[in-house]
């Protein structure tokens, strides 16, 4: 267990590439296999190399708990055959001109908070596909609130601007302790830079050590 820093294309916005959650980190097919499978060891999950569509943006597309993916419906047969592969998770491709999911919904094991421009019946195929209940709402008045924050079945951690009323909202929906912070020295968008599960923590190589030790505690992993 612990935090770790890394890198993806010349870039620390890892998150944007890279889902975890408990027992699967999905990566690009494009990361080097020795680099895959340290994140793998990381987070102490088994991983998948894959795309989505041919996209790299894994972590932007894709949004996940440990009973189901929900993906943008333009996911190809072969990369949802790669994951099956490995485990038998659920996965849905969305009947819907979105296509972002991952930084549309922010979801744990038990619960999921959406972005209130998903529409009743999006709303119901995220919730059938996590198995969670999914309530909508906005972090810092804005609406894309999977790239806002990380969630893990520990902790949430999200935008420092976070109101009250959001994060009370948040606390209540995902049932863990939420606090705040930033990643790659200072960017508000959480998401982009970080992933995280149970077991541990991956951050953008530009984040401080401050931020590591927020991050540390945050999701229980220090």
């Amino acid at each position: 267990m612990g935090v770790y820093l890394s890198g993806m294309f010349g870039s620390a916005c890892i998150g944007v590439y890279v889902l975890a959650i408990d027992k699967l980190v999905l990566t690009p097919r494009q990361m080097p296999k020795h680099k895959a499978g340290q994140m793998g060891e990381w987070l102490e999950a088994e991983v998948v190399q894959t795309n989505v569509g041919g996209s790299i943006l894994l972590g932007s597309l894709l949004c996940a708990n440990s009973n189901g993916i929900v993906a943008p419906h333009y996911i190809k047969e072969e990369e949802i055959r790669a994951i099956k592969a490995v485990s038998d998770i659920n996965i849905v491709a969305m009947e819907s001109r979105r296509t972002a999911y991952g930084n549309l919904v922010l979801a744990n094991d038990k619960g999921a908070l959406a972005s209130p421009e998903l529409t009743r019946r999006e709303l119901e195929a995220v919730s059938n596909a996590l198995d969670v209940e999914v309530v909508q709402g906005t972090i810092a008045g804005l609406p894309y609130v999977g790239s806002l924050a990380t969630a893990t079945n520990k902790g949430v951690l999200t935008h420092p601007k976070i109101r009250r009323d959001e994060l009370e909202l948040l606390q209540s929906v995902l049932k863990v302790p939420v606090d705040v912070g930033t990643v790659n020295g200072g960017i508000p968008y959480i998401a982009t830079g970080l992933v995280a599960n149970s077991h541990g923590a991956v951050a953008g190589f530009a984040t401080t050590g401050r931020e590591m030790a927020v991050i540390g505690q945050t999701f229980g992993v220090l």
